[in-house]
Parts: structure tokens; C-alpha cells; sequence
């Protein structure tokens, strides 16, 4: 605010928008003195220079705000699809775990999850109903020969 203002109307808008467009420049380029100088022979071409200088400064926060927006954008595309994949297994270990358990270990789970159990532990402590499955391994230890 060194610069010399006028009294009149016009040339003070002039002066503050020059003062103003100094500090905005000085800020986003993150200087803290401002290397921008006005000229106040010439009024009107000194509000274009600033206007240009202004319009460089916002085209380089564009930029730089574009360029961090897109990798952002590729980071959360990687893990989307990465959820998509992790989603898809639990999907099927989780279809074949309905097609393994009986039907009394699928009511029980039913009832567990209705009730707001932990169905994990349950599933945990259930003792195996229905046909037992023997290992082929148990078989031929059994035998003897």
C-alpha cells in the first residue's frame, strides 16, 4: 500500500485493486514479499499486466489442483478395483460355505445373525450335524491288512 492513490473515484478502485491483486499474487505464489511491481505512470496498462499476471497465477493453481485431483482419481480407481476383487472372493468362499453347512448349521447361523450374535463364534462352537465325513486318509488307517 505504498503506492500513490488518487482522490478520484475511478483511480482509487484502480489503487485497491492493484494493492489487492499484489497481496493475492504474493500469497499464491507464496512469497512472502511480493516481487511484483506496478507501474503508476500508465494506469490502465498496469491493470492489464496485473490482470495477466493474476490470470498466469490462477492457471498455475488450475494446473496444480488437476494434476493432484488426478492422482487421487487413479489411487481410488486401483483400490475400487481391489475391493471388486476382494468382494468377488468373499462372494464365492461365502457361497461355498452355504452349499457346505447342513441345514441345521444355516438355521442356527440364521438365528444367530437375527439375533445379533456373533456368528463367527457360533459358527465356531457348532458341533458338525448331519452325515459326518470321513477322510480317506481314516479309512485305510483303519483297516488293517
Amino acid at each position: 500500500m505504498n503506492s500513490q492513490c488518487y482522490t478520484v473515484a475511478m483511480d482509487l478502485g484502480v489503487c485497491q485493486l492493484r494493492n489487492f491483486s499484489i497481496s493475492f499474487l504474493s500469497s499464491v505464489l507464496g512469497k512472502e514479499s511480493a516481487t511484483v511491481t506496478v507501474d503508476n505512470s500508465s494506469s490502465g496498462a498496469s491493470v492489464v499486466a496485473i490482470d495477466n499476471k493474476i490470470e498466469q497465477a490462477m492457471d498455475l493453481v488450475k494446473s496444480h489442483l488437476m494434476y493432484a485431483v488426478r492422482e487421487e482419481v487413479e489411487v481410488l480407481k486401483e483400490q475400487i478395483k481391489e475391493l471388486m476383487e476382494r468382494n468377488t472372493q468373499l462372494e464365492q468362499e461365502n457361497n461355498l460355505l452355504k452349499t457346505l453347512a447342513s441345514p441345521e448349521q444355516m438355521a442356527q447361523f440364521q438365528a444367530q445373525v437375527q439375533t445379533g450374535g456373533s456368528p463367527t463364534g457360533a459358527a465356531q462352537a457348532l458341533p458338525p450335524s448331519g452325515p459326518t465325513q470321513v477322510l480317506p486318509s481314516a479309512q485305510n488307517s483303519g483297516t488293517s491288512g
